[in-house]
Formats: structure tokens, sequence, C-alpha cells
């Protein structure tokens, strides 16, 4: 790999840039793939097959067995609200996924460093800690608090911002009453179906820690549906 090619891979992960390091397998030839920008030589004949792989998150060789595609992509932000239980198994399985977590809870007893070690924790109201928080279509919200002074205003700027994933915590019954609430905030039922309510999939699980895990899960396979 040429001292260019690597100066542009650090340049590009320092300032968060989303590429790919394309690698011809026969002659050890390199380049990075920037979506919407046209890349030379051999490499551009495979420009759709290249594509398709990076848009899936993973890295792959085309069939021809010539070119590697190494996606270089910035971890999913996953906002939980709600520093509860459920939180720091939920925690534990992102962090091991390799998701970057931010916690939001005004209520400041519940987050201590000793419970959220290595963890950004804002002890705001949503609407302030969002102020706080870089966010985009990939950024994943799940809400745990039950309560809806906390978990509306964060579920209305999921919704407002088009996050992939949103999910609450709650019974059938409490997000019908949720549900009722976002109506008379204005939105429509199309927007409000893209909430996953109750969150998670149905593993059967009752443990705080079987909870995380089903709601875990689901983030995955959303993940995987962009």
């Amino acid at each position: 790999m040429k001292i260019k090619t690597l100066q542009e891979i650090l340049k590009y992960k320092s300032l968060k840039k989303e590429f790919a390091i394309l690698t011809d397998l026969k002659n050890g030839d390199s380049e990075i793939f920037i979506p919407n920008k046209i890349i030379k030589g051999e490499f551009s004949k495979y420009l759709d097959e290249i594509e398709i792989i990076y848009k899936s998150n993973k890295n792959g060789i085309l069939e021809n067995d010539k070119i590697f595609i190494q996606t270089c992509k910035n971890p999913i932000k996953v906002i939980i609200v709600g520093a509860v239980h459920i939180a720091e198994y939920l925690i534990d399985y992102a962090k091991s996924l390799n998701f970057e977590i931010i916690i939001i809870d005004p209520r400041g007893f519940f987050t201590s460093k000793e419970k959220f070690p290595d963890t950004k924790i804002i002890n705001k109201w949503p609407n302030e800690a969002f102020n706080e928080i870089e966010t985009n279509s990939k950024t994943a919200l799940i809400a745990l608090t039950h309560d809806p002074k906390i978990d509306d205003p964060a579920l209305q700027y999921a919704l407002k911002n088009k996050f992939f994933y949103i999910g609450a915590l709650g019974s059938k019954k409490t997000h019908e009453k949720r549900c009722l609430r976002l109506i008379e905030a204005g939105f429509k039922n199309e927007e409000i179906k893209l909430i996953n309510g109750p969150v998670g999939i149905k593993l059967g699980g009752k443990s705080p820690s079987e909870i995380a895990l089903s709601i875990v899960a689901q983030l995955v396979s959303e993940k995987y549906k962009n």
C-alpha cells in the first residue's frame, strides 16, 4: 500500500469519514472508495459490485477473487433514555457489538460513573441533551424510563429526525397510551408505527438481562435492513 493511501486513510478516520479500502489481490494496488466519488483504473470496472458490498456494511471479495473491499464505517450511535437496570445489560451487549452508547437521564442519582463506566452520560432533559449530540438517520433511540416527561420528548425528536431504529419499553397498554399522546402532539399513525413498542424481539424472557438481549437483537436486525 502506498504512503499516500495510508495518509488518506488516517485523514479520513480522524475526520470520522466513512469509506472503503479497495485492494487488488493480484498486484497489491489499493485505492480509497467514497460514495459518489470517481474511482480509477481497474477498480472502476467493479463499481456496482463495490457499492453493493459497501452498502451492506460488510467486507468482501468480488466473485473474480481479485478485489478485496474493507469497509470503514463509524459505529452506530445508540442513545439510551433512562439509566435503569436494563440499561446496564443493554450497554454491555451493545458495546461488544461496536455501537457507540450515550445515556440521557436528567435524574442524576441514577447515573453514577460506577454504574456506567466508560459511557457518555448527559444529565439533562432530552430537549436540552440533544443539543449536545450529533445525530442522523443512522442513529438509534431506546427509551426505557416509563416516564412520559422524559421518554416522549426523546421519541418525538427521533421521529422528526428519522432515526433508523426507535424502541420504547412498556406493556401494550402503556404503548397504546404513548401512541395517543404522540397523535395529540401532531404525529401521524404511519410515523408512530415506526416505534418498536413494546420494544424487543419476543424471546419470552422476563429478567432485565433477557429483556436487554431482546432489544439488542432487534436493533441488530434493523441495522442490516438498511
